[in-house]
Formats: C-alpha cells, structure tokens, sequence
C-alpha cells in the first residue's frame, strides 16, 4: 500500500499568515501600499541594507538591477549555465548577451577561475551574475576581486539564498544589486514575488521609477504626499513588476518566521548526511567560507557504481509515493540557448556531468521526522539494490 505522497515541496504557511493576508483584505488596500512599504522596511533590517524593493519576481528584479547599471544591446555579462533560465533571458531583455561559463565541480557555483579565462579572452563584457546554487554563497572574494580589475558591475541571484551568509556577511550585502525570490518553493514564500537590495542610491531611485511603468512615485506615495491623488508623472518607460499587499502581507510573517526555517531545514539536512555517507552518492558539499540555507539538498548519484540511471531512481522514488526534482538541466542544453549559440552538450563538461547525476530530495519545514526517514529509508532501498 503506497503512502501519502510526500510532495517535493511545500510552503509553510500558518495562521499568522493567513490573518496578515485577511487584515489586507479587510483594509481595502490590495496593491502596493502600506504592507508592501512595511515588508521592505522589515526586509532591510533582516539583510543590513539601505534600500529594499519588493517587485512580483525575482526575474522583473533582475531585469531591473540590470537596466539600473546599466547594461546596453551588446554588452556581454558572464553567468552560469547551472541555473534556471530567468537568470539568463534577463540579459536577452535587454539585447545584451550571456557569456556562459562552467561550474565548480564541488558546490556548483560559478567557478571563478573560468570567470578569469573569459575576462581575459573576451572584450565587452560589462558584469558578473553569480547564482549561490541551492542556498551557499559563490566565491564571493574572488569575483569581487575580478570585478574591481576590469571595472565590472555584480548584480547577484540570490534566488535560493535566504539567509545565507558569506565570511560572516549576508547575501545582499556583497555586490552590486541582489535579488532575492519568493516562488513559492524558496525559502520564504508569498507565492509569487521578490526582492532587491542595494546600497547604492542612485541604482534604488532608477529601479523605483521603473517598477511601475516608470511614474515619479506609487499610487500608495501619492495618496500620503500633499500632492493631489490623481497626479503622477511619467520619468521613464517602465514596467509592471509591483509587489501588491496580498503577497507582502504573507512576506511580512515568513520573514518573522526565516531563521526557524532554516533551523529545520539544517536538521533534514544534517539527517540526510549522517544517512546517506556510505552509500553511492554524494550529498552536498558544504564550504568553509559559507552558511547554507538549504533551499535545496542535491545528490548526486555515482552511477558507475550503480545497476540504474538517474531516471529509474526518480521513477522509483516516484512509484514510492516522494516527490523529487531535477536542479538544473544546464541551459545549453535548452532548445533557445543550444539553437542562438551554437552550444554542444560538451561545451560545459562539469555542469553536464552535474546535471546527469542530480536528484533534488525534498527538504522543507513542514516535513517531520518521520516524513525525513521515509525519504531515507526510500534513498537507501533503492541504492542498496533492494529495489
């Protein structure tokens, strides 16, 4: 008899969410307003930044940290492939182009020292975007370094990092621009959703025009502001990426809630090592110089000491009622990116090899004990050959 399936994610949302997003709806105020200036006031505080906006994704926050440094049809930025595409289209918004580089083979983050070989074999390049995959820091040092040698802008997808911290600083507080998400996976939730922080003052002003449709200031700004209600001015074209209250008033409880997130989510994960160390597989590397938020727990299968593929192993983990997933199927391998660039499966050897052995187990706060040794108890049969 197969259990109840044990999805491969799941938000953790409780009543003071559910109350915070009912006062919302009582108050009448639904778009950005009150909650949405509270949440980034909140979130600020939280990370140590000067300036915070709350927008609908984590890709309308890319987009705009990289319209506010700057970037031009043309430019070239240096990314990973190991991600999931809003890292990269991004960067088509606005004509410019991906240069792609490979991973480190230990924590799948960007590696610095192939960061290095393209600056030095490739002109016009105007930034560096790292992914901290699965919830630890990139080398952070390192690309700063590199960034301050050839006068680079760093714009940071810390879609799976909160909170993570690097030598003792948060995420958000290194580069340039970092953008957080709150997809309803991550690691705070408010179903749809992100956040930018910067220091930098003059990148905050330029982002704020354009969240919304690049007016001088939002319809909730007007209505506290001595100007009439109705008037507004239009600096620049924008877009439509707003927060609206609904998705910050769930914001403002998780991120009350963030560190006992992260305590749990340490707890699965250190059950998963202490279970997993003999088998075929290798858990997740973890650097000195790094806090992990685990947004996500990556195995990677040994496959030349196993009788079954990646496949059969997520088929069977599935047949057994787990959920699992893949993170990522490297972007040169999509259709968009292989077809505009002429990539072959090869062209980055350790995000290929990464990806065909990758299984994302689940790991969430809602998940008991019990739910943590039924995935073990599942992993264990299946790579002992029991099944």
């Amino acid at each position: 008899m197969i259990e109840k399936f044990l999805p491969f994610a799941l938000p953790c949302i409780g009543e003071e969410e559910i109350n915070e997003v009912v006062d919302t709806l009582r108050s009448g105020w639904l778009t950005s307003g009150p909650k949405t200036k509270y949440f980034e006031e909140e979130f600020a505080k939280f990370i140590g930044t000067p300036h915070t906006l709350a927008v609908n994704s984590c890709t309308a926050g890319l987009h705009l940290a990289l319209e506010a440094i700057g970037i031009q049809p043309g430019d070239k930025i240096i990314t990973t492939p190991y991600t999931f595409t809003a890292t990269a289209e991004v960067i088509r918004y606005l004509g410019a182009e991906p240069l792609f580089v490979d991973i480190n083979s230990n924590t799948f983050n960007i590696d610095v020292e192939q960061i290095a070989k393209a600056l030095e074999t490739n002109d016009g390049i105007k930034a560096i975007l790292p992914v901290h995959f699965a919830g630890q820091a990139s080398n952070m040092d390192a690309i700063l370094a590199l960034a301050k040698q050839y006068s680079l802008k760093i714009v940071e997808d810390a879609a799976h990092a909160l909170p993570t911290y690097y030598k003792g600083r948060a995420v958000g507080t290194l580069g340039d621009i970092t953008v957080y998400s709150f997809y309803v996976t991550k690691t705070l939730a408010t179903g749809e959703g992100g956040m930018i922080v910067t220091a930098n003052s003059d990148y905050a002003e330029h982002m704020q025009a354009l969240r919304l449709h690049g007016i001088s200031k939002d319809v909730f700004n007007r209505s506290s502001s001595n100007v009439p209600a109705w008037h507004y001015d239009i600096i620049a074209p924008g877009f439509k990426y707003n927060m609206n209250d609904i998705a910050a008033a769930l914001g403002i409880q998780q991120l009350l809630k963030v560190n006992n997130f992260l305590q749990r989510r340490t707890e699965i994960a250190e059950q998963y090592n202490q279970a997993f160390a003999d088998l075929p597989m290798r858990t997740p590397y973890q650097h000195p110089d790094s806090t992990h938020a685990w947004h996500l727990y990556v195995i990677q299968l040994k496959l030349e000491e196993l009788h079954i593929d990646r496949n059969t192993f997520i088929e069977r983990m599935k047949e057994a009622g787990i959920g699992t997933s893949v993170h990522f199927i490297p972007l040169h391998l999509h259709t968009y990116w292989r077809e505009r660039y002429n990539f072959k499966p090869t062209d980055f050897p350790v995000a290929l090899d990464t990806y065909q052995r990758a299984v994302s187990l689940p790991i969430y706060p809602s998940m008991n004990n019990a739910d943590v040794q039924r995935v073990i108890r599942q992993v264990k049969a299946i790579l002992q050959g029991n099944l």
